[in-house]
């Protein structure tokens, strides 16, 4: 069976205008990454939305849980902006069982050259194949569960709580 990968946006998918500096949303980039990462494992690939993480609403993470929970894959991996992806991974947690799913994102954006999101999206999907049913963020080579992460703004990484 394939895995699902929903698309939420965040840095994964921005893009610079060269024009005034600012980052926006056009076209997701995942084809060309897992084409990039040579990929050779079945995927499902569904955008639900193209946002900043800092603009999701609890509207929004309920369209996420629910194509979690609609969805015949069992391995989901969701591209999500880092500032609300623990937010989200709790909501996945309380909602969705028996499925494993790994929330993903990047500090840089894929285009800038310089992006960890290359890295971690490679990192997801090993996650993805190997952890049992639960929720897990993967950022920095490492995975964490949903409910034992943090976001170290001062530092730029995700770290452990407990």
């Amino acid at each position: 069976m394939a895995i699902k990968i929903f698309l939420t946006g965040g840095t994964f998918d921005k893009e610079y205008n060269e024009l005034d500096g600012s980052l926006y949303f056009k076209d997701s980039h995942m084809p060309e990454m897992l084409t990039l990462g040579r990929s050779r494992v079945p995927v499902d690939i569904r955008t639900l939305m193209m946002i900043d993480s800092l603009d999701m609403t609890d509207a929004d993470r309920e369209t996420i849980a629910q194509n979690c929970l609609t969805t015949q894959e069992d391995k989901i991996i969701i591209t999500h902006g880092t500032d609300t992806m623990v937010e989200t991974a709790i909501v996945l947690a309380e909602k969705v069982k028996d499925k494993t799913i790994v929330v993903v994102g990047a500090m840089v954006p894929y285009k800038f050259g310089s992006s960890d999101g290359l890295f971690n999206l490679g990192s997801a999907f090993a996650f993805v194949q190997t952890l049992p049913a639960g929720v897990y963020i993967a950022m920095n080579g490492r995975y964490f569960k949903w409910d034992n992460v943090r976001k170290n703004k001062k530092i730029g990484e995700f770290e452990e709580i407990k």
